[in-house]
């Protein structure tokens, strides 16, 4: 009897693929020679402004002295850190640094995405594109004209803030808002939704047309109102925009800012308003002590990479949208 042989299966594309060997990163480098010499200005940009002031972090681990050479500064090891974790004035700061970001992103992803979810339930065109305009004017104002207009808003003398609470009754004289402590990290948060609202809600408003529209004539034919379809179609629609900016903010949580507590804050209210980059400005300019306000950024650094990795992860624990 004949040997019947086994019929081989037929190779797939993918197979097929798999098998032809693929060129080195050095050869798909030198196809697109073009792309590379594109890309060589903003490389050498990262390396001469991100990576070669990294130098600049050596002064941290000496008793730093700029009339001296590199080779005779004292090398005094974690010295400025232990000084750093000890004083108490620095854990104050970190603490306002803390509240202040906290209230700024809390405040921030709430505003624009409620902001957003609104605005897109607009239908007259004309008056979507009026409002959405004025609300992102005022990003493009510098920190001087805000922190400007917000003083002049709270002042005592014809501020309008404590014009319309006297007219409506909530207050019988004008309030100090900026010479009250406990004032001044609300004032910074409702500064940064004042100006960044508007901005902020742009990437949300582009995910917003970006879902089927199928999904909200379903929900209809269901029943569903439009506040039922704002918190069942919109919300879910946009969950993976949010979570992904919410890795990217969690690192930025020691960047509370510097312009508008540095221009808004006073003698009576600084156990309030000094953050880190006002303790680098105090300690590296004004005392001199370059190796501790040195060690104060690294801390900083150090803690908003940690956060980034670590939301990252969690993200991936719980099957989420990630940045890796």
């Amino acid at each position: 009897m004949a040997s019947i042989e086994k019929a081989k299966p037929p190779k797939t594309a993918a197979a097929a693929t798999a098998t032809v060997p693929q060129p080195s990163v050095f050869k798909r480098m030198r196809g697109q020679k073009q792309l590379m010499l594109m890309s060589l200005p903003i490389l050498a940009y990262v390396v001469l402004f991100a990576y070669y002031p990294i130098w600049g972090w050596t002064m941290a681990f000496q008793n730093y002295k700029p009339a001296r050479d590199f080779a005779e500064q004292e090398w005094v090891g974690l010295k400025q850190f232990r000084f750093l974790f000890s004083d108490d004035a620095f854990l104050l700061v970190l603490r306002n640094t803390i509240a202040m970001s906290f209230i700024n992103m809390v405040l921030g992803f709430v505003t624009a995405i409620v902001f957003a979810i609104l605005l897109n339930e607009i239908k007259n065109k004309l008056y979507k594109r009026t409002i959405q305009t004025i609300s992102y004017l005022p990003h493009f104002l510098s920190w001087i004209i805000v922190t400007g207009i917000v003083a002049n808003s709270l002042s005592v003398d014809g501020g309008i803030v404590n014009v319309l609470l006297m007219k409506l009754g909530f207050i019988n004289e004008p309030i100090m808002w900026l010479s009250e402590p406990h004032y001044f990290w609300g004032i910074v948060g409702a500064s940064h939704v004042w100006k960044e609202v508007g901005w902020n809600a742009i990437i949300y408003l582009a995910a917003i047309t970006s879902i089927d529209p199928s999904l909200y004539e379903a929900a209809e034919i269901d029943g569903a109102n439009r506040y039922q379809k704002m918190l069942y179609v919109t919300l879910p629609g946009i969950k993976s925009i949010v979570i992904i900016l919410l890795i990217m903010n969690i690192g930025w949580i020691l960047e509370a800012g510097f312009e508008v507590q540095y221009l808004l804050g006073n003698g009576v209210v600084v156990d309030w308003s000094q953050t880190i980059d006002i303790f680098v400005l105090k300690y590296g300019l004004q005392i001199g002590n370059y190796s501790l306000a040195t060690a104060a950024g690294i801390f900083k650094t150090v803690v908003s990479i940690t956060l980034i990795f670590a939301a990252n992860t969690i993200a991936k624990r719980f099957g989420e949208d990630r940045l890796l």
